[in-house]
Formats: C-alpha cells, sequence, structure tokens
C-alpha cells in the first residue's frame, strides 16, 4: 500500500495515499480499534448538512469567501450524494465529544475541495471548522439526523402499518370473537375493534413521537466550546439553522440556552422514550397476532398470517410466526438502547456530555430497527392477516362469559354459579341456566345474543 505524510498539530503520520481524510482521522483509527460499530452513516450526512450550512452563514457574515464556501458546500453536496462512502471509518468507542468524527468530516472536505479547485488553500479547522467546535457541531448533527431518520425511514413504515390496520378493521366490522382478559375467556367484541385497539396505539405512538421529537429541533450550533459562542459571529446560529431546514425539509431552530444545548441531552431521552413506547406497543400487537394465529389446530386459530417459510429442520410442514418474533426482537433491543441512552445523557459532566457517539449509535440503531421492522411486519405479516370466522365463532359459542350479559336479570352470583355449574358438568351455559331455573330458553335466547354485548 502507497502513503502519504499529513500532518496535525502533533506532528506528521502516515496515511493510506488513496484515502481522503488527514493526520487526526488516522490518529483516531490507530488509538481506538474497538468493536465494529461506526458511526452513523445518518450523522455523516447530517454534519455533511451543517458543515455546507456554515459554510454558507460564514459567507453571508462577510467571514469566508465565495470561492471558498462553494468549495465547501460543493464537497459537501458530494457526501450527500454517497460518493465518498469509505472516508468515514471511525469507530463509535472514541472520544465522547466526537471530536475525532468532527475532523474526520472536515479533513475528508477540505481534502475533496481542494482536489476540485487545486490552486485552493483549504484547512481543515481554519475554514471547514470556522465559527464551530466539535462541541457544538456533534450535537448538531446528531440532532438534525435523528430527526431527519425518523422521516426517512420510521414514518412512511408506521403509516403503512396503520393504514394496513385501518383496512382490516373495514373487513371485519361484523366479526364477532370471544375477547380475552388475563389470558381467559372475557365477554364479546368485535374483531375491528380489537384491531381498532392496535391501530390507536400506533397512532398514539406517532404523536408522542412529533411531539418529543420537536426538542430534537433546538440546535447547539454557535455554542462552540462550552455553549459561549467564542469565535462564532453573532446571527451564524440562526442562519445555519435556516439553512439546515432548507436542505433537509424539517423545520430547524438555534437553541435559545448553548449551555443546556452541549451539557443536557434530554431530548434525546425524551424522544428515545417515545420510541420505546413505540416498541412496547409493537411487543403487544405481535404478541397478540401469534397467540391469535396459534395451532394451527390445538392453538387459538381464529386468525391466519402468511406461511413465508418453513418453520422446522425437523418437523414437516411446521410454519412459525417469525415476522412476529422478529419484531419482539426489535423491540427488546430497542428497550436495552433505551436504557444506554438514558445512563449516556446522564453523564453531562460540566459543560459538556461526553456519551455522544454512543448515544448517536443507539438512537440511529433504534429508529432504523423500528422502521424496518414495521415495514417487514407490515408486508409479510399484517397486510395477509386473515380472520378464521368460523373458530371465532366456535369459540364464542363455548364461551361461559357469556353469562355476563344475565347478571342484570339474576344476579351476579347467580350468573356466576351457573357459569360454574357449565364449566364443572362440560355442558353449554344455555344448559346450566335452564337447569338452574333461572330463565326459560325463549328468555335466554333473546337476552343473550353476542352481537348486542359489544
Amino acid at each position: 500500500m502507497e502513503y502519504r505524510m499529513e500532518h496535525d498539530t502533533m506532528g506528521q503520520v502516515r496515511v493510506p495515499a488513496d484515502r481522503l481524510w488527514g493526520a487526526q482521522t488516522q490518529r483516531s483509527l490507530t488509538n481506538f480499534e474497538i468493536g465494529t460499530e461506526t458511526i452513523p452513516g445518518e450523522v455523516i450526512r447530517a454534519f455533511a448538512v451543517l458543515k455546507s450550512a456554515c459554510a454558507h452563514a460564514n459567507h453571508a457574515l462577510g467571514r469566508m469567501d465565495e470561492r471558498m464556501a462553494s468549495a465547501i458546500e460543493g464537497a459537501c453536496g458530494g457526501i450527500l450524494q454517497g460518493d465518498y462512502p469509505l472516508e468515514f471509518p471511525l469507530k463509535v468507542w472514541q472520544t465522547g465529544s466526537g471530536t475525532q468524527s468532527n475532523m474526520n468530516v472536515n479533513e475528508v472536505i477540505a481534502h475533496i475541495a481542494a482536489a476540485k479547485d487545486p490552486g485552493l488553500k483549504i484547512h481543515p479547522n481554519d475554514h471547514v471548522n470556522m465559527s464551530q467546535s466539535s462541541n457544538d457541531t456533534f450535537p448538531t448533527a446528531m440532532n438534525v439526523a435523528a430527526v431527519c431518520a425518523l422521516s426517512d425511514y420510521l414514518y412512511p413504515a408506521l403509516d403503512r402499518l396503520v393504514a394496513t390496520l385501518k383496512r382490516l378493521e373495514e373487513e371485519n366490522r361484523d366479526t364477532i370473537k370471544i375477547g380475552r382478559t388475563h389470558l381467559q375467556d372475557a365477554v364479546p367484541l368485535r374483531f375491528s375493534q380489537e384491531i381498532s385497539g392496535w391501530r390507536g396505539m400506533l397512532e398514539e405512538d406517532r404523536r408522542m413521537l412529533t411531539e418529543a421529537s420537536d426538542h430534537l429541533r433546538d440546535l447547539a450550533i454557535g455554542g462552540t466550546a462550552v455553549g459561549t459562542g467564542l469565535n462564532c459571529p453573532e446571527g451564524f446560529d440562526r442562519l445555519c439553522a435556516d439553512r439546515i431546514s432548507g436542505l433537509t425539509g424539517e423545520a430547524f431552530r438555534p437553541s435559545k440556552n448553548k449551555f443546556h444545548a452541549l451539557t443536557s441531552k434530554d431530548g434525546y431521552v425524551f424522544t428515545h422514550g417515545a420510541l420505546k413506547a413505540l416498541a412496547a406497543d409493537l411487543m403487544k400487537i405481535a404478541n397478540d397476532v401469534r397467540w391469535l394465529a396459534s395451532g394451527p389446530r390445538c392453538g387459538i386459530g381464529e386468525i391466519q398470517i402468511p406461511a413465508n417459510e418453513p418453520g422446522s429442520s425437523i418437523m414437516p410442514g411446521k410454519v412459525n410466526p417469525t415476522q412476529c418474533e422478529a419484531i419482539t426482537m426489535i423491540a427488546v433491543q430497542v428497550m436495552g438502547n433505551d436504557a444506554a441512552v438514558g445512563f449516556a445523557a446522564s453523564q453531562g459532566n460540566f459543560e459538556l456530555n461526553v456519551f455522544m457517539p454512543v448515544l448517536a449509535l443507539n438512537m440511529i440503531q433504534s429508529i432504523r430497527l423500528l422502521g424496518d421492522g414495521m415495514a417487514s411486519f407490515e408486508k409479510n405479516c399484517i397486510r395477509g392477516l386473515k380472520a378464521d370466522r368460523g373458530r371465532m365463532e366456535e369459540h364464542l359459542k363455548n364461551s361461559l362469559m357469556l353469562v355476563t350479559c344475565l347478571s342484570p336479570s339474576i344476579g351476579y352470583e347467580n350468573a356466576a354459579a351457573a357459569a360454574h355449574k357449565a364449566f364443572e358438568e362440560n355442558t353449554t351455559l344455555r344448559e346450566a341456566v335452564l337447569a338452574m331455573g333461572f330463565m326459560t330458553g325463549e328468555e335466554y335466547d333473546e337476552r343473550v345474543r353476542p352481537e348486542l354485548m359489544c
């Protein structure tokens, strides 16, 4: 392999000749050979948006000439187009401020710009990082990345899943089934009502995510090292936020309190908490689906879900609820990520949180997994879900909890006695009520009408 020499304030460093990064990136690669997790691509793209916005603002405020600003913005555009996928190799397990990743982006942008304009003297710190610090750029990039990831990955998948559930509601408005509480028989309800509960959870989760993530739209940019804005011109934060909004199509604003923005990651905790709520609801929905689909002959079997692949290497013909299992594993991972986010956000020592790369990793992973998981769950499971109306009717007629509608007529204790008698003697509820003389057959048939109970 061929190398070239790059230098920083600590001296010279040998860098692979075909790479666009510089000395500080290379030092990080050497010093942090830890794990396989690299800074998420969403954060790198957010950095490219941010650096472009900063160049634009510096030019607008008279700190940078048009040639330099244009070169930086052009280099950022190439990164956003995916032209340099191998130039951002740094691990998550680095400095907690993300300084090395900020410099990785600065160095790559400087080399791209210099290559396209050979006469341009561009420095990663003096020019690409002008009016900035890693301490305000990394929290800005991680916020922008999270907001955009929600819009790009998560909301579209969530909305499709909700739309499919709405269709299933319409298709099953006349389907009555037995309800279950404590895993025991309960009173009847319409299958559409059960589905509406699933839909309502997801719609509420979306509202909570929208409200929580609004806190991520407050950006730290302009705070520089400790929140005072040293070396940053007045109005820079507003110009950057406006430019970022224009480039992403998402509304961002400068944080009113940069000291809070640099040291606290409470917005991340709040937003990830809403992701955990979504994960909890998806866990519940997937568990409901696989319980209701259990069987095919020795389980509940009230719904049928698509048979996508063989379920066993030893039992021929077995098919498993694999999409449900995938989404529940995702839910477990997101819940674990939430614990990491909470712990990391608590480490805002003095003027800076120094757990930002791991915060970004967990947030982006949760959003990706939930988005991909819901897309797969909708496409490969929920879309093909069908009610087994015969099985539902069989369970409905066999349920003892239909006796609930008789309580107003014969009293709670008499109704309970009839239910116990039917269970112990393995008869129908109707037979037990008539045998105990609580009602005539005609009265029973008039009162016990499941369609009126739901």
